[in-house]
């Protein structure tokens, strides 16, 4: 199988997208259209993937979204993966699960994502230590986006507390990129709202992909983040978008202008 990496860095190519739209479907937001079918959450998905493929590298499940709604999302969840798989195979699809525990809960965290529900990738938590998130990194195919620099406020409450004279995100940075990524199959969460440390997390990485939330509703600036964060070879970038794609008038509209101002900043 493409390892998870290639897989994006091929499709970023073929699309000249960073674009990650964030498949989060949250139920009550939810056009009454589609809170009226039988599957709503995968009919609104559906939708929205149809209009937005062309211009989109990844598509990123949070799945808070479909646990809420117990065993229907969940079953719309997989509906959705099945048909990510069956129709735009192409397009990397990251779990957006924050998974991170104890060696054999970790074993099975990892069958259900990457066996299961055959997810590309997923968002990890590092707070264990690497022996937790040794089962998600032996899978070499698989891509493991650990959690290092948050977009929202709170993240600075742990994650900038200084740890051998340098913040923990730093720690966490140069763990993964020096001790954790044997497989070449690592990659980070950096927040596009704090622009200066993406760009001391570019700096410490390499050309290791980096998963950019915190864009639209969160304030991030795209310009900001684009410049402080492209690699060598102006991609390794994962920009994630939910709400002002999900819910714009023009779902396909609001891609597109996303990946073009991207675009406009990597030249």
């Amino acid at each position: 199988m493409i390892g998870a990496i290639k897989k994006y860095n091929e499709r970023a190519d073929a699309v000249n997208s960073l674009v990650c739209v964030n498949l989060d479907p949250e139920f009550t937001l939810l056009p009454e259209r589609f809170r009226a079918e039988k599957f709503p959450q995968f009919s609104f998905n559906k939708a929205i993937i149809e209009a937005t493929h062309e211009f989109v590298s990844a598509y990123k499940l949070n799945l808070a979204f479909y646990e809420a709604r117990g065993s229907s999302g969940i079953a719309e969840l997989k509906m959705t993966m099945d048909y990510l798989q069956e129709q735009h195979s192409a397009i990397l699809t990251i779990a957006d699960a924050k998974r991170g525990d104890i060696a054999n809960t970790s074993v099975q965290y990892a069958i259900a994502i990457f066996k299961e529900f055959g997810f590309d990738a997923v968002t990890l938590n590092p707070y264990l230590g690497k022996d937790a998130l040794q089962p998600f990194l032996d899978y070499k195919d698989k891509g493991c986006i650990i959690v290092a620099r948050t977009s929202n406020p709170g993240a600075r409450e742990f994650q900038d507390l200084i740890v051998l004279s340098v913040p923990l995100w730093q720690v966490v940075a140069e763990k993964v990129a020096k001790e954790w990524n044997e497989n070449g199959n690592c990659m980070l969460v950096a927040g596009a709202t704090y622009p200066e440390e993406l760009g001391k997390i570019r700096a410490i990485v390499g050309d290791m992909p980096l998963l950019i939330p915190g864009i639209g509703a969160q304030g991030g600036n795209v310009q900001a983040a684009v410049q402080a964060g492209f690699n060598s070879q102006k991609k390794g970038l994962i920009i994630a978008v939910g709400r002002s794609i999900l819910f714009a008038a023009n779902p396909a509209e609001a891609a597109r202008a996303l990946r073009d101002e991207i675009n406009a900043y990597r030249r």
